[in-house]
């Protein structure tokens, strides 16, 4: 999570809401990819940090399957970060803060407890959501200028 960490404040630098995500293989402890917010910078409203962090551990291995992998986040992901975590077969989701607005995983539609959902990784939150959560929170209150 601290690297997750490091990515959102990268991210929060280049004026992108501070959410960075890692893919880790838990058999070795080695880290695949990092990824980190983009939307803006990309002119891709898919590249959310845990999209980004995906497609690039999908090419370094190769193979768009992402089987028995840990993904970690900063903040509960979204509906479309949820069905790709589905779809590429994460093993295990790792996030800090909660999203009660945008989140998707305990909050709104809780996508992996659907009938419709064909792949459910085992999910834990609250890791580092003190910090997650305060980063976002500077982040946001800066841009409001308060």
């Amino acid at each position: 999570m601290r690297i997750a960490l490091e990515a959102a404040q990268d991210a929060a630098a280049r004026g992108e809401t501070p959410v960075g995500a890692v893919v880790v293989d838990p058999a070795t402890g080695a880290v695949i990819a990092i990824g980190a917010n983009d939307p803006i910078g990309a002119h891709d409203p898919t590249a959310h940090a845990e999209i980004v962090a995906m497609r690039e551990a999908a090419r370094t291995l190769g193979n768009y399957r992402l089987t028995g992998l840990t993904l970690v986040v900063t903040l509960e992901p979204c509906a479309m970060c949820a069905g790709a975590i589905s779809h590429a077969r994460i093993g295990r989701l790792v996030f800090g803060a909660e999203d009660p607005k945008g989140g998707a995983v305990i909050h709104g539609p809780r996508f992996f407890d659907q009938p419709t959902c064909h792949w459910r990784p085992s999910v834990t939150g609250g890791v580092l959501a003190a910090e997650s959560s305060a980063l976002l929170r500077g982040f946001f209150r800066e841009r409001r200028g308060r």
